[in-house]
C-alpha cells in the first residue's frame, strides 16, 4: 500500500496485516508516504515493512518512522542479519522463492531467526510478479516455522485458497492481482477475499 486514501479504504476491511514496500526499484515503493496515513489502521492490523537487501540502519529508521510490527525481507539476507533485526524487537518474515520441493531446504538455517516464512513463486523479480507456484508442493514443507502463502493469488482463486488445509499457513498474502494500478488495491475485491477466507 502507498496511497493514503486507498489505505483508509482497505483499513475499513480490518485486514490482519498491511504491507508497505521500502524498495526503491518497486513500482509500489512507499517511501513518500506520510506516517500519519497509517493512523487509520485498526490496532489489530499489524504493519509490515518490505525490504530487499537493505542496510540495517535504513530498515530500523523506516521501522521507527512508520511504527512497523514486522519486517519482511525479500532479498539475500542471511540468518545472522535476520537474527540481528529480531533482536531489535521486530517480527521477521523471510521470503523464499518456490519452484520445487527442494527449495524448502533453504529455510532450515532461518528457523530460529524468523517468526514467519513467506513462500512466493521463484522469479527473477523480488516479489510482485503475479506468478503462481504449485501449492501442492507445500505438502513437502516440514519446517516448524509458520508461513505466509503468496504468489499470484487472484480474486478468481478465492474459493481454492479458502479450501486449502495447511496447518502451518498463518496468512495469505495478496498483492498485484488485486490492484487497479501498482500499489492501489481494489477494495471491493479485497473485501470479498477476506470474507471468504475468514469464513
Amino acid at each position: 500500500m502507498r496511497e493514503a486514501g486507498n489505505i483508509a479504504e482497505v483499513a475499513r476491511l480490518q485486514p490482519d496485516y498491511m504491507g508497505f514496500i521500502f524498495y526503491e526499484r518497486s513500482p509500489r515503493f512507499a517511501g513518500g508516504l506520510m506516517p500519519e496515513a497509517l493512523s487509520v489502521l485498526p490496532a489489530e492490523t499489524l504493519r509490515v515493512g518490505v525490504f530487499v537487501n537493505a542496510e540495517k540502519d535504513y530498515i530500523l529508521r523506516q521501522a521507527a518512522r512508520y511504527r512497523l510490527d514486522l519486517l519482511q525481507l525479500h532479498g539475500d539476507e542471511t540468518p545472522a542479519a535476520c537474527a540481528a533485526l529480531k533482536k531489535s524487537g521486530y517480527g521477521i518474515i523471510k521470503a523464499f522463492g518456490v519452484q520445487s520441493a527442494a527449495d524448502f531446504g533453504a529455510t532450515h538455517r532461518y528457523e530460529e531467526a524468523c517468526a514467519y516464512f513467506l513462500f512466493d513463486a521463484k522469479t527473477p523479480q523480488r516479489g510482485g510478479s503475479g506468478k503462481k507456484f504449485d501449492h501442492r508442493l507445500l505438502a513437502s514443507y516440514s519446517g516448524k516455522t509458520p508461513f505466509f502463502l503468496s504468489g499470484g493469488i487472484a480474486p478468481e482463486d478465492t474459493a481454492t485458497v479458502a479450501a486449502l488445509r495447511l496447518p502451518r499457513c498463518a496468512a495469505v498474502d495478496i498483492n498485484s492481482r488485486f490492484e487497479s494500478s501498482p500499489g492501489v488495491k481494489n477494495a471491493a475485491e479485497v473485501g470479498r477475499f477476506i470474507e471468504a477466507v475468514r469464513e
